[in-house]
């Protein structure tokens, strides 16, 4: 088996989560956060279509990240962006970081909406 180190060049890889956190690039966010390839910041939660609608054009999905647990998104936050063009992909936030970073990797056009675990 072959392994290949991941390298992410300039882009803002997800280094860890922990309780009511995240960090990104080395920066810690606290409570929910947008993360793209080029900029990580606080974001104002599910009711917030507002931050993810300024990416139209940048990113094709955007990983929503609800926690600790799977939940569904609200229906309108899903339809809204949808409608705008940008793919919603529902999971826990583990999984969502996760997901992001072997997707940045391969340079996606991605952005996670995260908010945090415990």
């Amino acid at each position: 088996m072959r392994l290949t180190e991941i390298t992410y060049d300039n882009a803002q890889p997800i280094d860890s989560y922990g309780p009511g956190f995240f960090r990104v690039a080395g920066q810690v966010i606290h409570g929910p956060m947008l993360v793209t390839p080029w900029d990580a910041g606080p974001w104002g939660g599910l009711q917030d279509t507002d931050t993810p609608l300024a990416l139209v054009g940048k990113i094709d999905v955007l990983f929503v990240g609800m926690g600790a647990e799977i939940a569904h998104a609200p229906t309108a936050f899903r339809e809204t962006l949808e409608a705008a063009g940008i793919g919603v992909e529902v999971m826990n936030s583990p999984a969502a970081a996760r997901t992001y970073n072997v997707l940045l990797s391969e340079g996606r056009r991605i952005a996670a909406a995260l908010l945090p675990v415990g």
